[in-house]
């Protein structure tokens, strides 16, 4: 697997087993066109800010999006405003078309054991109760398995006949959590036989297992670790869970920082003679030096871009490097402009 392979070897896919879903047909399906995207990424790659500008740039083609938060603590809704409350489990919108909310385990499961209950009082009771609690967190998997199945309530919703949403963004949990996140409903269906966990968990397992309406989006840097942890979350999705996954998101790439017309240019102004004790004019070691790192940076991010090519075999969309973050809806924007009408290039 990629971890145990140096920097200097390379990760030849040819004998990897087929990409699943549309990504060997050769043209790809625009992202809007789907109806369910789950993105993840190692932590610190951005998948937040990529998820939030994708249910941007769909609610301003006029979809109906429902921008879908899984982790412990609220993150999207201060990308859009960096002073928003938070949304909470039923959800609050952040613009027209754009609606937010957490998927917070307890409230999913207590609103499915109503629903297929149908006595609210003890459901109530019992999942209060401090010792149930104590166990339900000890027991493996049912967070997953009734996050992704409000996933699926809320795909399945409908309004006059029509679904409620046009497009689901699930930001989902980092890379190898991520994993068993997707995993789950596999499990159980392969580990209960019969009775309405088994039936909703195979409901859940072909959502995501649906080739035309589901995506999985990773989010990548173009550094050595993110790079080499998507080829392996790319390899493990083809030949363990069979999500489509048709293109890798490149987060926050530097662009070349000057003309490649003017070539080594920090070993130019380190030969300039410019004078000294001038206010305000750093010397030509210090331009060079800035200048030099700013060509490594991005020389380095070019690597492993391809990289991140060779080692997953699938086309990538790159999006800008912003100096200062995420820092509100303008922000966002630019990211939703780069991701949606960037085609993803080899």
């Amino acid at each position: 697997m990629p971890p145990s392979v140096s920097a200097e070897q390379e990760l030849p896919l040819s004998d990897a087993p087929p990409m699943s879903g549309e990504a060997s047909e050769g043209a790809l399906r625009p992202l809007l066109a789907r109806r369910l995207v789950i993105v993840t990424g190692k932590g610190g790659t951005g998948k937040t800010s990529v998820a939030s500008a994708l249910a941007l740039a769909a609610a301003r083609s006029g979809r109906r999006v429902a921008l879908l938060e899984t982790g412990r603590a609220e993150h999207a809704p201060r990308l859009f405003e960096p002073a928003a409350a938070p949304v909470g489990y039923e959800g609050r919108d952040l613009l027209p078309g754009l609606r937010a909310r957490r998927i917070e385990p307890y409230a999913a499961l207590t609103e499915y054991l109503r629903s297929e209950l149908r006595i609210p009082g003890i459901v109530t009771r019992v999942l209060s109760n401090p010792g149930f609690r104590q166990l339900m967190d000890a027991a493996p998997g049912w967070r997953e398995l009734i996050t992704l199945g409000k996933v699926w309530h809320l795909r399945e919703a409908q309004d006059d006949g029509r679904p409620t949403w046009d497009l689901i963004v699930v930001d989902a949990p980092a890379t190898g959590h991520g994993l068993v996140f997707l995993d789950v409903p596999r499990v159980v269906v392969s580990a209960v036989r019969a009775g309405p966990l088994q039936r909703h968990a195979g409901w859940v397992e072909a959502m995501i297992k649906d080739p035309r309406d589901t995506l999985l989006l990773p989010v990548t840097l173009a550094e050595e670790l993110p790079a080499r942890e998507t080829a392996e979350l790319v390899a493990r999705l083809r030949g363990e869970i069979g999500v489509t996954v048709d293109r890798v998101i490149v987060n926050a790439l530097p662009d070349a920082p000057f003309p490649a017309s003017l070539g080594a240019l920090d070993a130019r102004l380190a030969a300039l003679d410019l004078p000294t004790g001038v206010a305000g004019l750093p010397s030509a070691s210090a331009l060079a030096q800035c200048t030099r790192h700013l060509r490594e940076r991005y020389e380095l991010g070019q690597e492993y871009l391809g990289r991140v090519r060779e080692w997953t075999g699938l086309p990538t969309t790159c999006l800008p490097y912003l100096t200062g973050g995420v820092r509100g809806i303008d922000d966002l924007a630019r990211l939703a402009e780069a991701l949606v009408d960037g085609e993803p290039t080899r």
